[in-house]
């Protein structure tokens, strides 16, 4: 059943064009994933696909099956704070809901007479029949005590509020901006699985790459004005998107070298006035435009260099934090290597933040204490901070930090440089620092901690609001940089790529070292009675755990393979010492065991999934 239609978007700012003449078509079943640069026009699109926003082009037209209810998450939505979490959840004037609505109100505040009239409507609506599954809702995603007020509540706390009136209103079509932020990785996975049912169609804005890969059949992509439709998951998207850029590459390697010689016969020939000439003229206008795109093929090698690290990097002893009642952490120590990458993992509250404001000394521990080495330099990218609104542009507000990183074969990286790496196209490095959207603002932000040097990267979720190339460069950046790193994320896809091990909290105050991916301590979680290494035969229940398992696997035996290699190279460095080589070789035996338990594992997982 065709459910939704948008032709002739077309959207201007100022003298540029953001897109021109777009249609987009929705049939029932549909899941949809967008993808596209910030400051593209994502949100635009989605404004008009909801008609809160016109197209500059005077023919659009958007058409939305009257059978159908829609439902949109925004990123962002105005609250009004003096109502409370049920006067939200339960705003749907539909007669099931607000039958439910006065049942849980009857409940929560033992009236009898109340609960009796519930009860009749209730039974007048067909209201049971949801019950499970609102409980179901609200359960997983922990929504507070329905009785606060909205105005009491944390960004998180109000994502997930609004998120459970769209399940629970249990809309025909789905438009999502970023479902994901500020939810845990549990609440993510629960989502992900309530989201792949056949039932729901969906048009879907996210980073998270695990989602596009499991739950959306196919993936739209808006690149430099255009849409390209992919009929697949977010592999198939990768592949066929490859295919294109190599493509157009090509073309436009061609087109640069016809401009060329038309410009050359242009200059010798302005006058020319034949009708052959002057379509030769014409058509100049199209090759240059042709030649002049901008490939986003990412092959890049950043190869900067570091702060010197000394022996010692960062050290905890025995360190406890407590709140009253609440022990976030109780009695952690450890001790930092070189170049280890650790990732942070914990549900809401359980204190990452809190960990990581102790590291970088913004709040002292209760007890023990942290020892942080003299040439440890720190790089911290906060969740929630945001440069005040100014406005310079945007080249200015990194220089404001550095010009230059210095780079391993002794020259430099230059602002400019950086800037174009992350996806600033240097002709709008002059654009006002207020004109950028909210993902530009926040991958500024992120340049400005880069350039500052650090040896130490403390990341605490720097994927929201970031669209997926500049994830995608930013991983290139994190896998090749040399110092250490802490990230704190809820996108499993970026953790498993990055990440050696991980510290798991459990918000009773235990910090445990876990020698695997998200995937894994996901898998483990869920199934706690089972050895780690053992895989279950294949059920169509836990088909879909296998090949995230074995994806999971393959990444982590890629990075112990690299691993290996560095510490070969290590060999053939000049005046070495015995102590040295003694300890290489410990480290290098333990490296060759962790592949060949990982390349068990992950053929038992290949077995069970062909079994």
């Amino acid at each position: 059943m065709h459910i939704l239609s948008a032709e002739h978007m077309t959207k201007v700012h100022g003298d540029r064009v953001l897109f021109e003449d777009l249609t987009i078509h929705m049939s029932q079943g549909d899941k949809i994933g967008f993808v596209a640069p910030n400051g593209s026009g994502k949100s635009t699109i989605i404004h008009m696909l909801t008609g809160k926003e016109q197209s500059d082009q005077r023919d659009f037209r958007l058409y939305i099956n009257p059978d159908i209810r829609v439902g949109y998450l925004p990123q962002q939505e105005d609250i009004d704070e003096s109502k409370t979490i049920l006067d939200y959840i339960f705003s749907n004037p539909l007669p099931e809901i607000q039958a439910m609505r006065m049942y849980r109100e009857a409940r929560q505040n033992d009236d009898a007479e109340l609960l009796s009239e519930a009860v009749q409507a209730m039974d007048a609506s067909r209201g049971w029949d949801i019950e499970s599954r609102i409980e179901e809702i609200l359960t997983k995603l922990l929504v507070p005590d329905p009785q606060r007020l909205m105005g009491t509540l944390s960004g998180g706390q109000v994502k997930r509020v609004l998120l459970s009136r769209l399940l629970i209103d249990d809309p025909d079509l789905l438009i999502l901006d970023e479902p994901t932020n500020h939810l845990d990785v549990e609440m993510i996975d629960w989502l992900e699985n309530y989201l792949a049912q056949p039932s729901k169609t969906l048009f879907m804005v996210t980073h998270d790459r695990y989602f596009l890969e499991d739950v959306c059949t196919q993936i739209l992509e808006l690149d430099q004005g255009k849409l390209y439709q992919y009929p697949g998951n977010y592999a198939y998207f990768l592949e066929k998107r490859e295919e294109r850029a190599v493509l157009q590459e090509t073309t436009t390697t061609k087109a640069r070298k016809l401009m060329k010689k038309e410009l050359d016969w242009i200059n010798r020939m302005p006058k020319a006035r034949t009708t052959k000439n002057k379509a030769r003229v014409d058509a100049f206008d199209d090759i240059r435009k042709e030649a002049q795109q901008d490939i986003y093929r990412q092959e890049l090698v950043f190869n900067i260099r570091p702060h010197r690290m000394g022996s010692k990097i960062l050290e905890c002893h025995h360190v406890s934090k407590s709140y009253g009642d609440l022990h976030l952490i109780k009695d952690f120590s450890y001790k930092w290597k070189k170049g280890e990458k650790i990732g942070l993992v914990g549900k809401n509250g359980t204190g990452k933040s809190t960990f990581i404001k102790m590291l970088t000394g913004e709040i002292a521990p209760d007890s023990g204490k942290i020892v942080t080495g003299e040439n440890t330099r720190f790089g911290y990218f906060r969740q929630e901070e945001r440069l005040p609104e100014t406005d310079i542009p945007m080249i200015d507000v990194i220089r404001s930090v550095a010009d230059h990183l210095p780079l391993k074969n002794g020259g430099s990286l230059s602002a400019e440089q950086l800037m174009e790496r992350f996806l600033f196209p240097r002709p709008r490095h002059r654009v006002r620092y207020s004109l950028l959207s909210g993902g530009e603002k926040r991958r500024l932000q992120l340049l400005r901690v880069l350039m500052t040097n650090p040896n130490f990267l403390i990341l605490d979720e720097p994927a929201n609001d970031l669209d997926i190339l500049t994830l995608n460069t930013l991983e290139e950046f994190l896998m090749e940089f040399e110092g250490c790193i802490l990230l704190a994320s809820h996108d499993r896809y970026m953790t498993d790529k990055i990440v050696d091990h991980l510290f798991i909290l459990d918000g009773a105050g235990n910090v445990q070292d876990f020698n695997g991916s998200y995937n894994d301590y996901l898998s483990r979680d869920q199934s706690p009675a089972a050895p780690q290494n053992q895989v279950q035969p294949r059920s169509a229940e836990n088909e879909y755990e296998l090949r995230k398992k074995i994806r999971s696997v393959e990444n982590q035996i890629q990075k112990l393979e690299s691993k290996k290699t560095d510490i070969e190279n290590r060999f053939q460095e000049t005046n070495i010492t015995p102590e040295q080589i003694k300890e290489w070789n410990i480290e290098l035996d333990k490296v060759k065991d962790d592949i060949a338990a990982k390349e068990s594992e992950w053929e038992a997982s290949v077995e069970a999934l062909e079994s």
